[in-house]
């Protein structure tokens, strides 16, 4: 989001301006060196669950199965993802991602190599559960980086925004590539270059040190190391992210059962992409604009926003519709997300954010889990189209709980942090 804050001295590592922009913060020393892999790296994230659905029902011709298989790899990375989080705050990011990169690619390919010999669906679940917890935590490792190398510089806030843009370009490119690959080459070459991408970018990634956050005492007070999920606000956080999962896995399986019904699959890489560019530029608007209003006031009326658009999805009956209301929900995503970061900022100690970060991560994940299990299901059940009721039921009551339980997301002092942190105590975007 905009910069509202301005400073008289120049961070370690970049010139401080009264209006830092993305030009500015590009030209960051050393950010390149992790951005480039970070973005190889974090890019299967995108592919994943779109690659195991059209993969597995082109094998079972059954969303259902498919959608199974998929919710098995997201609830296996919910529940390991914030335990690869605390690792890294405690260990180091290279000591975690390494073994991660290399367990996920083995994993992947073997539930390709499962999903293409009609192995039983309780085989294709056995190899989804070490496919999803080995996923690379890649997000909240390059936004902890930009806090070591910006630490307290406004250009943190412009940073959490380029986060924010880079994140949902991976929707864009991730579902495109990964469709074409499925529908043009093989139902396999979704899989098999996720595996690839995240190999190679992965250790690449890995291999920058002078980024990675320090996991030593180097002068700056000791961080206790608790969990972050004992702040009620993450908690609160986590339910709300819970409910964009929903949009994101909602979207997928069903714009995928609307494309094949229309005898147009080709067309579905192009919804998605439409809908993940509506998240990209609303996310590029954020990150221009200077906000006045408290993160917990933008959070709840974004999210109101994105509950009313979701709720309009099942009413679609055409490409052109359904393609202009994709593009509503997504530019009501990104907001949300961005608030929600910004909240993590101001709630976590710093030396437990990295962890904070990937149970929102996580959460995103276990909603979409959920979503493409129950919209596969009423997708071969009930008419086409029925799986975008997901979408609306997850935001709504995602909605409820927010607006109930909004106080807890009220900022708190956190004592004594270190300085390696995403940002000190300062409201900053950090999706």
């Amino acid at each position: 989001m905009g910069s509202t804050v301005t400073s008289t001295e120049p961070a370690p590592t970049a010139t401080a301006s009264s209006r830092p922009g993305y030009g500015q913060l590009l030209r960051t020393r050393g950010a390149w060196t992790f951005l480039l892999p970070g973005f190889a790296a974090r890019q299967p994230f995108a592919m994943l669950t779109i690659s195991i659905v059209l993969l597995v029902q082109h094998t079972t011709g059954s969303y259902g199965a498919a959608g199974a298989t998929a919710a098995v790899t997201g609830v296996s990375m919910a529940l390991f993802a914030p335990y690869s989080g605390r690792l890294a705050d405690r260990y180091g990011q290279r000591t975690v991602l390494v073994p991660g990169v290399l367990a996920h690619t083995l994993a992947g390919l073997t539930l390709t190599a499962l999903a293409l010999a009609h192995a039983p669906l309780w085989a294709l679940f056995a190899a989804a559960v070490p496919t999803g917890a080995s996923v690379p935590q890649v997000g909240p490792m390059v936004r902890a980086r930009w806090g070591v190398t910006l630490k307290d510089s406004p250009l943190m806030t412009t940073a959490a925004a380029f986060e924010s843009v880079t994140d949902e370009l991976t929707f864009v490119v991730g579902p495109l590539l990964a469709t074409a690959l499925c529908t043009t080459v093989t139902p396999a070459a979704g899989l098999v270059t996720e595996a690839a991408l995240t190999l190679v970018g992965g250790l690449l990634f890995a291999a920058q040190k002078r980024t990675q956050p320090s996991v030593t005492g180097d002068g700056h007070a000791r961080v206790e190391h608790t969990s972050a999920l004992r702040v009620p606000g993450v908690r609160v956080l986590i339910a709300t992210f819970l409910g964009i999962g929903s949009v994101f896995g909602g979207m997928q399986v069903s714009l995928a059962a609307f494309t094949e019904s229309i005898g147009e699959p080709g067309l579905n890489g192009v919804l998605y992409g439409t809908f993940a560019a509506g998240n990209m530029l609303s996310g590029v608007v954020c990150g221009a604009i200077a906000w006045k209003t408290a993160p917990q006031h933008r959070l709840l009326v974004g999210y109101t926003a994105l509950a009313l658009a979701a709720s309009a999805l099942w009413t679609a009956h055409s490409v052109p519709l359904l393609a202009a209301l994709g593009l509503l929900v997504g530019m009501c995503i990104a907001p949300t997300l961005i608030t929600g970061y910004t909240l993590v900022e101001s709630l976590v100690p710093a030396g437990a954010r990295t962890e904070a970060f990937t149970w929102l991560t996580g959460a995103v994940a276990l909603g979409q889990a959920a979503a493409v299990t129950v919209a596969g299901q009423l997708e071969d059940r009930l008419w086409g189209g029925a799986g975008f009721l997901v979408p609306m039921a997850g935001t709504v009551l995602a909605l409820l709980t927010l607006v109930a339980l909004r106080s807890r997301l009220a900022a708190r002092s956190h004592g004594r942090t270190a300085a390696r942190g995403v940002g000190h105590r300062a409201h900053v975007t950090v999706d």
